[in-house]
């Protein structure tokens, strides 16, 4: 069973991964992940500050928190 590092580590790497993949990184002014992982329950907030991006800023968001939550269950699926 991972420990709780390990799945915040996980969720943080994933959610950085597609919101960089998704949005060129000269078109990021700021960029903040915040994960937490206590007593079972994963809370991903992403803050994602793009500008001049062409992209949907908000969807890139909440699709990072969506594919740290696969890389989390992944993670546990593992196990």
């Amino acid at each position: 069973m991972p420990n709780d590092e390990e799945v915040v580590e996980t969720a943080a790497e994933a959610a950085e991964g597609l919101v960089l993949d998704r949005l060129r990184t000269s078109d990021v002014d700021d960029l903040d992940i915040t994960v937490t992982f206590e007593d079972g329950v994963l809370d991903v907030d992403i803050y994602v500050r793009a500008p001049e991006a062409d992209a949907d800023v908000e969807q890139v968001a909440d699709d990072g928190a969506l594919a740290a939550q696969a890389a989390v269950d992944d993670l546990f699926a593992d196990e």
